[in-house]
């Protein structure tokens, strides 16, 4: 299993998830993006929807056609649309997620400390492949 840990020091969430999103689809995967935060979840659609340079499909869960999404929004770990990739968007590991193939952990200042406990947690596992990815200068970097 591989996480992705990304840390957003010059870009909320809202503007660094549509680019890996995109990433993820020319992978060839289905994606479920998981915060807790309504309002988040709201703020990451709109950004989905405003994507200049891909057309990024997607719905929250819990909708009729759930399994015909690319990307799904959702505040738990129900895949309903058969996701390989999971995008943990408000910062927060949740017990499950290594059921993905793929797993993107987005963290920011105020999540951390939570980021670090998870990347020690998980380096204790085997099998874990672990990647740290900062911002510089507008782009991804992985460091280490």
């Amino acid at each position: 299993m591989r996480v992705d840990f990304y840390q957003l020091s010059q870009t909320p969430v809202e503007g660094a998830l549509p680019q890996l999103a995109a990433k993820m689809l020319e992978a060839g995967a289905r994606v479920l993006v998981v915060s807790a935060d309504s309002a988040q979840r709201a703020r990451i659609s709109d950004a989905l929807w405003a994507a200049r340079q891909h057309f990024l499909a997607h719905a929250p869960a819990g909708g009729p056609h759930d399994a015909r999404q690319p990307i799904l929004l959702a505040d738990s770990l129900e895949a309903s649309n058969g996701a390989t990739y999971l995008a943990l968007a408000d910062g927060h590991w949740r017990e499950g997620a290594e059921a993905f193939e793929r797993v993107f952990l987005l963290f920011d200042g105020f999540t951390i400390d939570d980021a670090r406990a998870t990347w020690r947690r998980l380096g204790e596992r085997e099998g874990m492949e672990r990647n740290y990815w900062r911002q510089e200068d507008g782009r991804w970097t992985k460091a280490g």
